[in-house]
């Protein structure tokens, strides 16, 4: 899988945005949708997994079906509009993707809607037991499973997420906010380390619960600065006129952490982001799967913002 090997574009790590926290803040919807040099390459990738691993990466409940269109036609109104191509062999492939998916009703809309962005896209509805998963394309999970999350609340699908449990001050305030939204969109940000460029990184629960998996090195060398990738999610939220639903997109933006090396900014950057790893207590370092490597990690971002 291609990944950016330009210095990354969206650093949240630098101390604007705080894991382990909701972090909401308003988006101008002009920049909803993201598109870069990779789209050609993330929508084969979607492609490919639509056709080998179906019931993976999409679900949805019987009932949500205008719902889904409402979202299609909102992504296809985003990409038609002011939408800042990287160059016209995008524009070009975004057109002809529009006519083959988001013309027929060959595939759910809410798929067909996905087909043509790099963004997952996740339809939140409220019932009795509050909001609950209800429709998904998910193509690029970072670390979660569809057919574990669909039809759960939120209180449940944040339950691993040391401090997000159902109970946990953070989960009725995520509760809350879902009910308050309206027409204003809202995005935050989220970062992981991996040890390799992929994006179709779904992780079942039962992995999660194996111990063996928190004390393993996951990233390989002496330096694991070379070794290792900055998984960046890009999260917006916006509640749908026609269905009342939420529409939950996540963008993933994949970079080497060696190409901080190359950041203009490069040493406050490296420096926060450290910061932010010693910071992790040991629940935290086990969900995101860096309790073993955490010093090593912090030892190279230290050596980066050094120079």
């Amino acid at each position: 899988m291609i990944c950016r090997t330009d210095p990354p574009v969206h650093t949240p790590y630098d101390g604007s945005s705080m894991p382990f926290s909701i972090g909401l803040k308003p988006l101008d919807l002009g920049g909803w949708i993201e598109v870069d040099q990779h789209y050609e390459v993330h929508l084969a990738e979607k492609d490919r997994l639509i056709t080998e691993r179906p019931n993976a990466v999409f679900a949805a409940e019987h009932g949500t079906e205008a719902a889904q269109a409402e979202v299609r036609d909102l992504v296809v109104a985003a990409m038609d509009g002011p939408t800042v191509f990287p160059g016209e062999a995008e524009r070009k492939l975004y057109r002809e993707r529009r006519h083959r998916f988001a013309g027929t009703e060959a595939e759910p809309a809410l798929q067909a809607a996905a087909r043509l962005v790099q963004e997952d896209l996740v339809l939140m509805r409220k019932g009795e037991a509050g909001w609950r998963l209800a429709a998904a394309s998910l193509c690029f999970p970072s670390s979660w499973s569809l057919a574990e999350k669909f039809g759960r609340p939120l209180a449940d699908i944040h339950g691993p997420v040391p401090g997000f449990g159902r109970g946990t001050r953070p989960a009725e305030l995520i509760e809350r906010m879902f009910d308050k939204l309206q027409g204003q969109a809202v995005i935050r940000w989220n970062w992981s380390l991996q040890p390799d460029p992929t994006l179709h990184r779904p992780r079942s629960e039962h992995q999660r619960a194996n111990p063996a998996e928190t004390v393993t090195q996951r990233f390989a060398g002496d330096d694991p600065a070379a070794a290792a990738f900055i998984r960046v999610e890009r999260q917006t939220l916006r509640k749908l006129a026609g269905s009342s639903d939420v529409l939950f997109t996540i963008r993933i933006h994949l970079d080497p952490m060696e190409t901080l090396r190359r950041h203009e900014d490069r040493a406050a950057i490296a420096a926060s982001f450290a910061k932010q790893l010693a910071a992790l207590d040991m629940a935290q370092l086990d969900y995101k799967g860096l309790a073993a490597d955490r010093d090593r990690l912090v030892a190279a971002l230290d050596k980066i913002a050094a120079g």
